[in-house]
């Protein structure tokens, strides 16, 4: 009924550098968890011991056991340790406590059942009863007693990171008495004072002190925990005595390069209600958090972390420079064709059009609204935990719900997020409009246009974005999560997990790169057959002399990859992993796209016949002010003579002659 579980245990443990192997522990294999829980309650002095160890052993596998197994390894712990006088049986407490911290290292979900509350409860009152009388040390939980003196004022439990030994990482217990409170040495990780108010006139009284590596004994309906950070637990319980109060010093490991501690709580463990509690504790903070209570029992310091983001700059040069134009050519543009509409089709004005207005209104909220406006509130806040205070209060000690804080909620952020997703899904989705219209337009030629093509265009070009980035904000923006649509950093779409890894699960994926590429995929098929049967194909019916010149096929095949967007295909090439290649594509991508409107106004507008003719009367008319001076002339005329078979021109002076004459610009049809 044990298969695939350990046959014995051997402890490797060590004395300074020396490890020591102890003999081995063989298991029973004709018991399990279940059988030894119906023995133990019954087993005597010469049985417990044997029970214990095997209970030890049916545990050695931490990540194997299930809720049923903690729940009947716990009950059994509970038995042996309420038997009389265990304390004095050094194996079956050692094996015990052992369990208990094997338990520690069980699955944390396996704890989150209610059944197992009340087991976990019992368990922890009765570690906190067993604390009086021993002292062990195990991996996950130590268990540490003195005597209560008679002149006893204060007694100290320290529990300090030994830096002795630096490559074998190991915590060093120690218990001070009559100390004036509590030490301020950083490399002590948890430290707990009694303040001694009387005692009993025997000198039998203890004091006992249970010291938990995390928390899963400890599992709060109230608090919930998404980062992987384990939290003491200390207890302190007296004997024959009694406090006024205990000191709590907590100096909790995590990860500072990504997470900013920004609040903390001091609770203790309400066996009344099997949840923390805030009740009689105040709370500090100046390099240690610090607690003070009215109870002796099962303290903790439950953390609320923010992310340290790192915000990005606004825009860079390139950025700011490419945007500006582009915003500038776009909207040349967009004049040009609306003015400009008798002389062209209305349908591939109202494309272009549509195209340029979509990336017009994206380049003007990009450069406006892109930055963050907490990365302003975060390079100048002083407040809250970025000063240190170490006076305790009970008005801020408020029991925390979560150990993660969103930042400060910004809708207009958010807002931003949202009219940046829809612009630029509109932009990708007007190319391949475009594209679809260069396609009836040059591979179909002898072929109209759809029936009713600019409303159906128009619905599909506006609507589907609209489709896709309301079925991104039903998906993510459940509870007013803003951070599962957008980032922190500045206002655009999520894309890293908490890892600050890329996720597929992101609605940057799912909601933008993917149906991106799959339009940019459509694009580059329809711009590789324009470019092979229309641009570059050679017509043997032209001459030599009417035959298209290399910069015009070159002219043309530019002016389709920029109305196409095919440049957008570097940004894929972004997401390589290898920095120095990545930052290459970054500049290109940047220089590229950041300047696509602009690029649109150079051939579509600048390069327009009907353009260079505005430009060139716009700019007669400048060159030359209307003015009158005099001059000499001489007027010819030109006659023809009309022969019987053959017109002949003749060109002969004038003799009229005239010495006033108005000379202004000539018009505009000469």
């Amino acid at each position: 009924i044990t298969g695939n579980t350990s046959i014995a245990i051997r402890l490797c443990s060590r004395q300074g550098i020396i490890p020591i192997l102890e003999p081995p522990r063989i298991l029973n294999c004709n018991e399990n968890l279940d059988s030894l829980a119906l023995q133990v309650e019954t087993a005597d002095a010469s049985t417990v011991s044997a029970i214990a160890t095997n209970t030890q052993i049916l545990t050695s596998t931490p990540s194997q056991l299930t809720r049923q197994n903690i729940s009947a390894a716990a009950n059994i712990a509970v038995q042996i340790l309420r038997k009389p006088n265990i304390s004095e049986d050094s194996q079956a407490s050692v094996a015990v406590v052992a369990t208990v911290s094997q338990l520690l290292d069980a699955n944390e979900t396996e704890f989150s059942h209610n059944n197992l509350v009340n087991v976990t409860a019992s368990l922890t009152k009765t570690m906190e009863e067993f604390s009086l009388t021993s002292n062990i040390t195990q991996p996950n939980v130590a268990v540490q007693s003195v005597p209560l003196k008679l002149d006893s004022s204060t007694v100290l439990f320290l529990a300090q990171r030994d830096t002795t030994l630096g490559y074998f990482p190991s915590t060093k217990l120690e218990i001070q008495e009559n100390v004036p409170g509590l030490t301020d040495e950083l490399s002590t990780e948890v430290q707990i004072l009694l303040n001694i108010i009387s005692n009993s006139s025997s000198n039998n009284g203890r004091v006992g002190f249970v010291l938990y590596q995390n928390d899963k004994l400890f599992q709060s309906r109230i608090y919930k925990s998404d980062n992987n950070f384990s939290k003491q637990i200390v207890s302190g319980n007296i004997d024959g005595g009694r406090t006024s109060g205990v000191e709590i010093a907590f100096n909790p490991k995590y990860n500072t390069s990504r997470l900013q501690l920004h609040d903390h709580a001091c609770v203790f463990w309400d066996y009344a209600i099997n949840d923390w509690s805030t009740a009689g504790c105040t709370k500090a903070r100046d390099q240690f958090l610090r607690c003070k209570c009215n109870h002796t029992t099962n303290f903790a310091v439950l953390m609320a972390f923010q992310i340290k983001y790192k915000y990005a700059k606004p825009l860079e040069y390139i950025s700011y420079i490419g945007v500006g134009l582009s915003i500038a050519g776009l909207t040349i543009t967009i004049l040009f064709q609306i003015f400009t509409r008798k002389t062209r089709k209305s349908s591939i004005t109202w494309m272009l059009v549509s195209l340029c207005f979509s990336m017009l209104i994206f380049n003007i909220i990009f450069i406006s609204g892109i930055e963050n406006q907490n990365a302003r509130k975060d390079s100048s806040d002083t407040s809250g935990y970025n000063q240190q205070n170490s006076t305790y209060s009970a008005t801020t000690n408020t029991l925390l719900t979560s150990d993660t804080v969103d930042p400060p909620a910004d809708a207009w952020c958010m807002v931003v997020a949202v009219l940046l997703h829809y612009f630029l899904l509109a932009t990708f989705m007007w190319t391949a409009l475009n594209s679809a219209q260069l396609y009836l337009l040059l591979l179909r030629t002898m072929k109209p246009l759809p029936g009713h093509f600019i409303v159906t265009m128009s619905a599909i070009g506006w609507g589907i974005p609209a489709v896709v980035v309301a079925v991104t904000l039903g998906a993510t923006y459940g509870g007013g999560k803003a951070l599962n649509y957008r980032q922190e950093e500045f206002c655009w779409l999520a894309a890293l997990d908490q890892n600050q890894n890329f996720s597929m699960k992101k609605p940057m994926f799912w909601s933008f790169l993917l149906p991106v590429a799959l339009i940019l995929l459509f694009n580059i098929i329809i711009f590789i057959k324009i470019v092979v049967f229309v641009i570059w194909k050679e017509n043997k019916n032209l001459t030599r002399n009417k035959k298209d010149s290399f910069m015009k096929k070159m002219t043309g095949t530019i002016s389709i990859v920029v109305v196409l967007g095919i440049t957008w295909t570097i940004g894929y090439l972004m997401l390589i992993s290898q920095e120095e290649t990545s930052l290459v594509f970054s500049y290109a991508f940047c220089i590229f796209n950041a300047t696509q409107g602009l690029q649109i106004c150079i051939l579509y507008t600048f390069r327009s016949p009907i353009f260079k003719k505005k430009v060139y009367e716009v700019f007669s008319r400048s060159q030359v002010p209307r003015m009158q001076f005099y001059l000499h002339s001489e007027i010819y005329h030109v006659s023809k003579s009309r022969p019987a078979k053959h017109f002949q021109g003749t060109f002969r002076p004038s003799e009229t002659s005239s010495e006033n004459i108005s000379l202004s610009t000539l018009p505009s049809s000469c």
